[in-house]
């Protein structure tokens, strides 16, 4: 349920809230990562800004953090480098990107640094 609402409310070009991020972190699209689909979206590449880095989110990976996310109120970074070690082996922007996309659906709220807790 919480992929396919990220797929009909998310565009591309949208811009994904970052509590501390320099630079606009803007969804592309889907695509795959780690074998099955993924939400994609671009990372400022501070070296050469008109060529930015992609990162992605895959389904399973929304699915588990939004499990968490309503059943314990919170999600957190130490839950997500436990519980979703290639999401975060990718990078720590893959946390925030996760709370971002669960803020733009209004399902939660940055709380404090490495916490996002349930909006509803």
């Amino acid at each position: 349920m919480i992929v396919e609402r990220i797929r009909n409310q998310t565009e591309s070009g949208q811009e994904i809230p970052k509590p501390e991020a320099k630079g606009q972190f803007l969804v592309k699209g889907w695509g795959t990562r780690r074998g099955e689909p993924a939400l994609i979206y671009t990372i400022p590449n501070h070296k050469n800004p008109s060529k930015p880095h992609q990162k992605g989110i895959a389904t399973s990976e929304f699915a588990a953090a939004y499990r968490e996310l309503t059943s314990t109120g919170e999600l957190s970074r130490s839950w997500f480098d436990k519980n979703l070690t290639a999401c975060s082996k990718e990078g720590s922007c893959n946390f925030t990107t996760i709370g971002g996309i669960f803020e733009l659906l209004g399902e939660a709220r940055y709380s404090q640094r490495g916490i996002y807790k349930k909006a509803r």
